[in-house]
């Protein structure tokens, strides 16, 4: 089975061809990987599989026509620009995540008989203020924000190509992941990995918004547990309707500070330093705050149990269990 990952250089991506190379695909192994970002996407330590790596702006004309040539069975669609820089730079936000999927999509279509597996990496930033308590899978997408508009045209362009059967899509609406190793992005979200990450690292964290707002967020391992189950499913039970709220967890900021002073202290928490930030308290405080997501579990995807299981899981496996001085 060959696959192409997009966006295989991010956190996700990284993530997702570990496991893959542990667990194969759906009960199959994998015989090549096809990895493309706008930096060199190669792994760091030697794979069970072929491994083809490619950069650069997979926007760009005849870019897309390159990476689907060898007819990969999945394509995981995690490429983007985040909210923030969709925001900062209007024209590049819809270049890359909306025109360059439309670029894919129609390289796809010029290919006969071929029809792939597409998984697109979504998200909660489809919806917009106000929401009702808990979305279910029938509320509209209104969003607040140019990164939720250019997700929410693309889930359209999913539905009609997999409706005239030229590729056979999901779209996960991802809930906002929650550690992320590493360095912070441009994500107006990413200050809620950089609350536990940086003070468990013993460097300062920025809070830009109030304690009280309440977010939906998911961990790294169950956002890539979701990208593995959407590739192998039967999405006959979809119908016309391919995008899917995924579960997530259901947590105040001050939870999530609460949670870390009681796993690693109160000096660790009180490297998070307040600074109000409006812009971000505007678009992500526009996001649900929780769904029933019926429809994603009655499909057989399952979530995290709750907020301290996802702060244990990011000790676990980034920092060996390992924590600072309390």
């Amino acid at each position: 089975m060959k696959i192409l990952i997009l966006g295989a250089a991010g956190m996700l991506g990284r993530k997702l061809l570990s496991r893959l190379a542990a667990e194969g695909l759906g009960g199959a192994a994998v015989t090549t990987a096809v990895l493309h970002d706008v930096v060199d996407p190669a792994p760091a330590s030697p794979l069970p599989f072929a491994v083809e790596c490619h950069s650069g702006d997979y926007a760009a004309p005849g870019a897309a026509e390159k990476l689907v040539a060898g007819r990969p069975a999945v394509i995981f669609h995690l490429a983007s620009i985040v909210s923030g820089e969709a925001e900062a730079r209007f024209e590049e936000g819809y270049r890359v995540n909306l025109d360059g999927t439309r670029a894919l999509l129609e390289a796809i279509r010029a290919l006969p008989d071929y029809r792939p597996r597409v998984v697109f990496a979504s998200s909660l930033a489809v919806f917009g203020a106000p929401c009702p308590e808990v979305v279910d899978d029938d509320y509209l997408c209104a969003p607040s924000s140019s990164y939720g508009v250019q997700k929410a045209m693309v889930e359209l362009l999913l539905a009609d190509y997999s409706r005239r059967g030229f590729i056979d899509a999901l779209a996960l609406r991802l809930p906002t992941v929650c550690v992320r190793p590493g360095r912070p992005n441009a994500a107006l979200s990413g200050f809620l990995s950089s609350l536990m990450r940086e003070p468990l690292n013993g460097e300062e964290a920025v809070l830009p918004v109030d304690e009280a707002m309440r977010v939906w967020i998911a961990s790294p391992r169950a956002a890539v547990s979701y990208l593995l189950h959407a590739a192998s499913l039967d999405t006959g039970p979809l119908g016309a309707r391919r995008s899917l709220n995924m579960p997530g967890v259901s947590v105040t900021v001050g939870e999530q500070i609460a949670a870390l002073r009681a796993r690693a202290g109160a000096r660790v928490a009180g490297l998070i330093r307040r600074a109000p930030d409006p812009t971000v308290a505007r678009v992500v405080g526009s996001w649900p705050q929780r769904f029933d997501a019926a429809r994603a579990r009655a499909l057989g995807f399952v979530g995290d149990a709750d907020f301290a299981a996802i702060l244990d899981t990011y000790i676990a496996e980034e920092l060996g269990g390992r924590l600072p001085a309390p």
